[in-house]
């Protein structure tokens, strides 16, 4: 069985790539410290399979995270403490998995990559 993870990231928000960079490296460490260590495992096994994809804003964002845990997947919402870029507490990605590849394509496999 194949494992990813999948961060979902807002467009909207224009953010630097620096910005990005960390915001995504919070959600991937947060969902990761959520989910099934065995599963875990075999994912870093496998080479720990992480993809970024475009969200258009933050209504966008949500309606994933419903259908994803809707579906028993780990998510991890991320909110920004507003020191540089965005206001304090402003949500800024969605860290997901990781879960079965399928399962998480079935979802998410219609975004882009950011």
């Amino acid at each position: 069985m194949n494992y990813k993870q999948v961060i979902l990231v807002r467009q909207d928000l224009k953010l630097p790539k620096g910005k990005l960079s960390i915001q995504v490296a919070h959600a991937s460490l947060d969902v990761a410290s959520k989910s099934d260590k065995k599963m875990i495992s075999e994912w870093k096994q496998q080479g720990g399979k992480k993809v970024a994809l475009k969200v258009a804003d933050e209504k966008e964002l949500f309606k994933y995270m419903g259908i994803l845990e809707g579906e028993g997947i780990k998510v991890a919402l991320i909110k920004d403490a507003g020191h540089t870029v965005v206001e304090p507490g402003t949500v800024t990605c969605l860290g997901v998995g990781p879960d079965e590849e399928g399962k998480i394509d079935k979802i998410t496999g219609s975004l882009k990559m950011v």
